[in-house]
């Protein structure tokens, strides 16, 4: 046919339909070829036993060989099994210093492989590295002005985070100076605030200190600067966390960090005695 015949409607008519049939099929295969989106993987269930346990903290946290190290040395002698703790600390280190979300991302973060054996390195492969995570800002921020409000935007921002990864947020209520013991009372009004705003266990350390020295004062729990714990306050701290986190009375126990029986089980009473009346008056947040 000439290219310059005009075309009947018969032949019209033919080539809208070939083009009709040609669009339906193209956009029969992009539809078979679309992929369906994937489901999002929901978020782990936040746990309401603590079995693992983050540490998140600074100089507090880490004298006296670790106050983690402490804790489970007296929940290996109360009989618990199974449990595990890592302590991420920084000198001098506030609340908003730590990358709470790198800790936590399974497979890159914290706990990822651990070493066994004769030096053997074991990949782990938890659905979620830990079941809480404990947290504590510098030794005055929760009260100091300037200081006050990270302390209350990163205990909410650490806890969702820490809930996003199927952790329950703790918070370590930390002792006042040696030479400042109003702090006592302003810290626990600060940190039992943040638990309430973030549906978080307190563990009530800084009460237990002021207890202690009302009932022994010739007991020190300070080191010299006044301000970190001697091996006496480490181990009434990790008693308090034994009675607070985990339920279980220290009176008793053997494991005495080597202090002398008598010191161990005035520390052990007093710790179980604060948290208890604490708890029974604040309540334990989501735990």
């Amino acid at each position: 046919m000439n290219p310059r015949t005009p075309k009947t409607p018969t032949a019209r008519l033919c080539g809208r339909l070939v083009a009709a049939v040609a669009a339906l099929s193209l956009a029969v295969l992009a539809g078979c070829s679309t992929t369906a989106p994937t489901a999002a993987k929901p978020a782990p269930v936040v746990s309401t036993e603590i079995k693992s346990l983050l540490w998140v903290g600074n100089s507090f946290f880490y004298y006296n060989n670790s106050m983690h190290g402490q804790v489970g040395r007296l929940l290996i002698d109360s009989g618990a099994k199974g449990m595990r703790a890592s302590s991420a600390t920084i000198s001098g280190s506030g609340i908003n210093w730590h990358d709470v979300e790198a800790h936590l991302k399974p497979g890159g973060g914290m706990a990822s492989y651990s070493f066994v054996g004769d030096n053997e390195v074991r990949f782990n492969t938890f659905d979620k590295p830990f079941d809480g995570v404990m947290m504590m800002d510098c030794s005055q921020c929760p009260v100091h002005p300037q200081l006050q409000p990270i302390f209350y935007e990163y205990a909410a921002k650490h806890s969702a985070t820490a809930r996003k990864y199927g952790a329950a947020p703790i918070f370590f209520m930390s002792w006042a100076y040696q030479d400042k013991p109003e702090m006592t009372q302003q810290l626990a009004a600060e940190y039992v605030k943040a638990g309430k705003q973030n549906n978080a266990l307190v563990v009530p350390a800084g009460l237990a200190f002021a207890a202690s020295i009302a009932k022994r004062p010739d007991l020190n729990l300070y080191v010299a600067d006044k301000r970190h714990p001697s091996l006496a306050g480490t181990y009434l701290a990790a008693c308090t966390v034994l009675a607070s986190v985990y339920k279980t009375n220290p009176v008793g126990l053997k494991y005495t960090a080597g202090l002398s029986a008598d010191v161990a089980a005035h520390l052990q009473a007093v710790a179980w005695e604060t948290a208890q009346a604490f708890h029974a008056r604040e309540g334990r947040g989501s735990l």
